[in-house]
C-alpha cells in the first residue's frame, strides 16, 4: 500500500510538474506572439467613427452661433464695401445678360447674380465704390446669401473633426475656432465670392475625409460611392469659383495616388478590383470636376448672350453670336479700302490700336498698342502700298494671301510702321509706330500678309475672311512679324499692351497671329450670321486663356502701397498686417480686414509644432517604440496630418511663386486648414493627459479665443466714429487701424 502510495504521490507531481512545464511553454509561446505582434502591424479597425451622443443638437447650435455672427448687423454700412464694387457689379450683368470679363470663374458669381434676382435688383446700380445703395435695392439679401455660405462653414468644421477621429470636444474646438476668426467672420458678410470659396473648400475637405473612412471599411459600397461622388462635386465646385481651388483638387490627387500606391501593395486586392478603384477615381475625380466646372461656363454664356463690356477678351467668332453686335453686318472676304480693327490672337486677345500720343522715347512717334476697349482708335484702312494706284470704279480687288498692304489708322491719317529702332519696353524687338499721312511715307509702311488658317475655309481658299481668317503680318523690309504678346506699357502707355515687330519671327506662335474683327466696306455685300459660328469648346479655351493671362497680369501698383492694401505671404501666418475694406472718416462705418491674432499665431505655431511631433513619432517607431495601440490609430493620425499640413502648404507655398498683385485674403483657405491642424494637435496632445486636464485644456483654448474675438469684433460688425478709439486694438505696430 505504501508503495502504491508513493507510485501515485510520484505520479501526481510527474503530472503537476508536466503540467507546470505546459504552462510556462504556454506564457512563453503568448510572450513570443506578443512580441510578434509588437513588431507586425496590427489589422486595421473599421474607420467610420460613431456619432457622438448629442452631435445633432451640437451641430444646431455651432449653426446658430455660426449664423448670428455673419448676420449680425450685416446691413449696417448701407454702400458699397470693398470689392462689393466688382463682384455685385457682376451680378448686375447676369441680371441684364450683358457679357463681362473677369479673372475668376463664374460660378460664385452667378449665385451673387441669383441673389440679386431675389433682392429685386434690375441690374442697373453700377456698384461704384463707396456708393450708397439705393433704397430699391436690397443689398442686404445678397450680403445674406453670403453670410450663409460662411455660416455654414462652421458645421462643416465640426464633422469634419468628428471623421478624423478627434473627441467631440476637439471637434467642437475646430468648429468654434472657425466661427470666432473674426477673417472669416468679416469676410463672409459682404458681396464677395471669399465666403463661397471657403465653404466649398471646407466641403471639399469633409467629403475627401469621409470618403476615406469608407474606402477603409466598405469600398464599392453605396456610402462609398457616394462620397466619391461627393468629392468630385465639391473640388469641381470650389474650382468653379475662384481657381484657388486647384489646390483643393491636387490635395484630393495626392491622397488618392498615396491611397491607391498603398492598395498596389496589399496582396488580398485583385488587379482587376484594384483596375476599378482607378476607374472609378478617374471617373468621380477627374470627369465630374471637370464637367461641373465647364457646366458652369455653359451656363454663363448661356445667360450672358448680349453685348457687355467684357466683349473684346473674347474671340471675334464668340462675340458675333452675342445679341447687339453686328459682325453678321461684315463683309465676308477682305477687301483693298476696307475699313476693319485687327485682333490679336495672342491669350486674352486685344486690338490693333493707335492714339495721338507718342513714344517717350525712341523714335517718338504715335504710339501703337493692343486695347480691349473698342472705340475709334481701333480703326485702320486697308491700302495698296506705295506706288500703286486703286481704280475705284473697278470691282472690288480681295486681299489674298502674300499680298503687300498699308495699314493706315483712320483717326489720325498715319500709317503702321516699323523700323530698326528698339521697341520702348521688349528692347530686343523693332518698335512699331504710326508715321507720315495719307500722301506721305515710305516702304517701312509695307506688311505682307501671310495666311495661317481658316476656321471654316481651311487652306484652299487665298482670301482673307473677316473673323475666321488667322493671319501674320509681316514687315516687308525688315522681315520681321507684328507681335502682341501681353506685355504691359508703363502709365505713359496707359497700361496698354505693347505692340513690337519680331525680328526672328516664331510662325507657330499665336501672339504673331491677328484675324479681322470689324469690317465696313459699302462695295461688299454682309457675310450674314451663318458664315460667323462658334462652338462652346473654342469659347470655354478662348476665355480661360484670357482669363490666366489678365490674373498674370495684375501685378502690384505701387501707388497701393502707402495705404497698406496689398501683402506678401511671408505676412500672412503671423498676422503682419491688416486691410482697411473702406473710407476711414470719422463719420464713415468703418470694417478692417484683421484675423483673430491667437487663432492665426496659435494655428502657425501648430503648423511646426504638429510637423515636428509627426517626426518624432517616425524616429521612435523606428528605433522599436510604438506610441499607437493599433495600426488603425497611426493610420488616422498620419492622415490628419497630410490633410491638415499638407493642404497648408499646398494653399499657401504656391504663393511665392506667384507675380500677381496679393491681399490678405489670399491666405484664408490656406488658414482653414492652419485651423484644423490647431485643433487636432491641442486634442491630440490632451488625449495623452488627464480626462479632466484634457477637457480643461479644449474649454480654455475655446474661451481665450473666444474673448479676442470679441475683443476684435467691431471690426466685423463696423466701427463707427474715429478711428483713435480703437487704438488699444493694435498689437502691432503694423496694423494701420489708426
Amino acid at each position: 500500500m505504501d508503495d502504491g502510495l508513493r507510485k501515485r504521490a510520484t505520479g501526481a507531481a510527474g503530472a503537476a510538474a508536466a503540467a507546470a512545464a505546459a504552462d510556462a511553454k504556454s506564457l512563453a509561446d503568448a510572450q513570443r506572439r506578443a512580441d510578434d505582434e509588437d513588431k507586425a502591424p496590427p489589422l486595421l479597425s473599421p474607420g467610420i467613427p460613431t456619432m457622438p451622443k448629442g452631435s445633432l443638437i451640437v451641430a444646431l447650435l455651432i449653426t446658430a452661433i455660426a449664423l448670428w455672427t455673419r448676420l449680425y448687423k450685416i446691413n449696417w454700412a448701407a454702400y458699397v464695401v470693398w470689392d462689393e464694387a466688382h463682384f455685385g457689379k457682376f451680378a448686375g450683368h447676369y441680371i441684364k445678360r450683358t457679357f463681362y470679363f473677369d479673372v475668376h470663374p463664374p460660378l460664385g458669381k452667378m449665385i451673387n447674380g441669383f441673389a440679386g434676382l431675389i433682392a429685386g435688383f434690375n441690374g442697373t446700380f453700377e456698384f461704384e465704390s463707396g456708393a450708397k445703395y439705393p433704397a430699391e435695392l436690397s443689398y442686404g439679401v445678397m450680403r445674406f446669401f453670403n453670410g450663409l455660405f460662411g455660416a455654414f462653414m462652421a458645421p462643416l468644421a465640426y464633422y469634419t473633426g468628428i471623421h478624423l477621429h478627434m473627441s467631440q470636444l476637439g471637434a467642437i474646438l475646430l468648429a468654434v475656432l472657425v466661427i470666432v476668426d473674426n477673417a472669416f467672420c468679416t469676410i463672409s458678410r459682404f458681396i464677395l465670392l471669399d465666403s463661397m470659396l471657403l465653404f466649398f473648400t471646407a466641403l471639399s475637405v469633409y467629403t475627401l475625409v469621409v470618403f476615406r473612412n469608407y474606402q477603409k471599411t466598405s469600398p464599392f459600397s453605396p456610402e462609398w460611392f457616394f462620397w466619391l461622388l461627393a468629392s468630385g462635386v465639391s473640388i469641381g465646385a470650389v474650382t468653379s469659383v475662384k481657381w484657388v481651388g486647384l489646390f483643393a483638387i491636387a490635395l484630393v490627387g495626392i491622397h488618392t495616388i498615396d491611397d491607391l500606391w498603398d492598395m498596389l501593395g496589399n496582396l488580398k486586392i485583385s488587379m482587376k478590383t484594384y483596375a476599378n478603384h482607378w476607374i472609378a477615381r478617374i471617373a468621380f475625380l477627374i470627369i465630374v470636376p471637370i464637367s461641373i466646372y465647364m457646366a458652369s461656363f455653359a451656363m454663363h454664356f448661356a445667360i450672358l448672350n448680349r453685348s457687355g463690356p467684357g466683349d473684346a477678351q473674347m474671340s471675334s467668332l464668340f462675340q458675333a453670336g452675342l445679341q447687339g453686335i453686328d459682325f453678321s453686318d461684315n463683309p465676308l472676304e477682305l477687301a483693298f479700302g476696307s475699313k476693319v480693327s485687327i485682333k490679336s490672337n495672342s491669350r486674352g486677345g486685344g486690338l490693333l490700336h493707335s492714339h495721338v500720343q507718342r513714344y517717350p522715347s525712341g523714335s517718338e512717334q504715335q504710339q501703337v498698342t493692343c486695347y480691349h476697349h473698342k472705340d475709334s482708335n481701333n480703326e485702320f484702312i486697308v491700302e495698296k502700298p506705295w506706288g500703286v494706284e486703286t481704280n475705284e470704279d473697278a470691282e472690288p480687288e480681295f486681299v489674298q494671301d502674300g499680298d503687300i498692304i498699308r495699314l493706315v489708322h483712320a483717326s489720325t491719317q498715319k500709317n503702321l510702321h516699323s523700323h530698326a529702332v528698339a521697341a520702348p519696353i521688349t528692347k530686343g524687338e523693332n518698335e512699331v509706330s504710326c508715321y507720315g499721312n495719307a500722301t506721305f511715307g515710305d516702304t517701312n509702311d509695307h506688311w505682307v500678309v501671310e495666311k495661317v488658317d481658316d476656321w471654316y475655309a481651311g487652306q484652299a481658299l487665298k482670301r482673307i475672311r473677316s473673323l475666321t481668317t488667322r493671319f501674320r503680318l509681316r514687315h516687308k523690309n525688315s522681315g520681321c512679324l507684328l507681335r502682341a504678346d501681353g506685355v504691359t506699357l508703363p502709365q505713359w502707355g496707359f497700361k496698354q499692351i505693347e505692340v513690337v515687330c519680331q525680328k526672328k519671327g516664331d510662325l507657330s506662335s499665336t501672339s504673331n497671329m491677328w484675324n479681322i474683327e470689324k469690317h465696313e466696306n459699302q462695295r461688299l455685300p454682309p457675310g450674314g450670321k451663318k458664315a460667323y459660328r462658334s462652338s462652346f469648346i473654342r469659347n470655354f479655351i478662348d476665355l480661360n486663356v484670357a482669363m490666366w493671362t489678365s490674373n498674370n497680369a495684375l501685378t502690384p501698383d505701387p501707388d497701393k502701397e502707402p495705404d497698406q492694401l496689398v501683402s506678401k505671404p511671408y505676412h500672412w501666418p503671423f498676422l503682419l498686417r491688416g486691410l482697411r475694406m473702406c473710407g476711414w472718416g470719422d463719420s464713415d462705418i468703418k470694417y478692417y480686414l484683421l484675423g483673430n491674432p491667437i487663432v492665426w499665431w496659435g494655428s502657425t505655431a501648430t503648423i511646426g509644432l504638429l510637423s515636428l511631433l509627426f517626426t518624432v513619432y517616425i524616429v521612435r517607431w523606428r528605433r522599436g517604440f510604438r506610441d499607437f495601440k493599433t495600426l488603425d490609430e497611426w493610420d488616422n493620425f498620419y492622415f490628419a496630418v497630410k490633410i491638415g499640413i499638407l493642404g497648408w502648404f499646398l494653399h499657401y507655398m504656391p504663393f511665392y511663386i506667384m507675380g500677381r498683385v496679393m491681399y490678405l485674403h489670399h491666405y484664408f483657405p490656406a488658414l482653414y486648414f492652419a485651423i484644423i491642424t490647431m485643433s487636432y494637435f491641442i486634442d491630440h496632445m490632451g488625449s495623452k493627459l488627464p480626462r479632466m486636464l484634457h477637457t480643461a485644456l479644449l474649454l480654455a483654448t475655446m474661451a481665450v479665443t473666444t474673448a479676442v474675438f470679441l475683443f476684435y469684433a467691431d471690426f466685423s460688425f463696423g466701427m463707427q466714429g474715429p478711428a483713435s478709439a480703437y487704438a488699444n486694438r493694435k498689437w502691432l505696430k503694423a496694423w494701420n487701424i489708426s
